[in-house]
């Protein structure tokens, strides 16, 4: 990594916090179609001191509309990295069409784990790399600076894990870990999430998810991950916010990008 790599790549978070345990918070699946709902979400998260999130963007969620002809969304954006919180490119679309050669391992993750979202699972790299460098250039276009790219539920085929390293993104998350991409570093975390779509989904996520945050508050890294649909169900909501709650206490508040930051400095790169 170059000096002026480095230094352009320095974290937000304070010095004196570097010694203690860290937590991201991010907010997934980001669009106009979203932002209503995003928004309450970021002020009910500040609320209780989570005063930056990683915010995921969908450049054309659902083949709704480019996010970049939408002005006020745009300046929406503009402002919350203005404030410390992180734009993320989150997938292109967020949607994969399913195919009638899916083998049963291909539907079960591309079906029943995620309902047919998991965009970039088995993307080839040539039109991985296309989308991503699309959504990088759309983003800088509009004065946003976006140095992670994390795939539709995680699902990063090896093809286009290597299209997103060409593209010039700093860094990638799976459900298990983060990815230092410039680096070649790879860090166990893993991320606390929700499935909400079924009533018996919400119950299994609140009971693992329970016991999950209790092996977790001894890692260094503590990963929640919110949907925009979290905040609709009450229970989960609650649970969320009492995991937030009861983790400021011992932990810094940061961004992905600024966590990975604090990694580098540590080891001199």
């Amino acid at each position: 990594m170059s000096t002026i790599a480095a230094t352009d790549f320095l974290p937000l978070v304070a010095t004196g916090a570097a010694t203690r345990d860290f937590m991201v918070v991010s907010l997934h699946d980001v669009a106009p179609s979203t932002q209503q709902i995003a928004n309450t979400i970021i002020s009910e998260l500040a609320r209780r001191g989570v005063s930056v999130c990683s915010l995921l963007v969908v450049p054309d969620y659902h083949h709704q509309g480019l996010f970049a002809r939408n002005q006020q969304f745009v300046s929406w954006l503009r402002g919350l990295e203005a404030d410390g919180h992180e734009i993320v490119i989150h997938g292109y679309f967020h949607e994969r069409p399913c195919s009638a050669k899916e083998s049963f391992h291909d539907k079960f993750f591309t079906r029943f784990y995620t309902q047919q979202e998991g965009e970039f699972y088995d993307l080839n790299y040539d039109e991985a790399l296309r989308r991503i460098t699309a959504a990088r250039d759309e983003f800088r276009a509009n004065n946003l600076k976006p140095r992670g790219f994390v795939a539709p539920a995680w699902l990063l085929s090896k093809e286009a894990e290597r299209a997103v390293c060409d593209a010039g993104m700093e860094y990638t998350t799976r459900l298990h870990k983060v990815c230092d991409l410039r680096a070649g570093n790879e860090f166990a975390a893993r991320s606390i999430v929700y499935s909400v779509r079924r009533n018996w989904r919400r119950g299994i996520s609140r009971i693992c998810n329970a016991t999950l945050f209790r092996y977790l508050e001894g890692r260094p890294l503590l990963r929640i991950s919110i949907h925009p649909p979290d905040y609709s169900h009450p229970a989960i909501w609650r649970q969320v916010t009492s995991m937030i709650e009861r983790a400021m206490g011992s932990r810094t508040v940061t961004t992905y990008q600024d966590w990975i930051a604090q990694q580098r400095l540590r080891r001199g790169m």
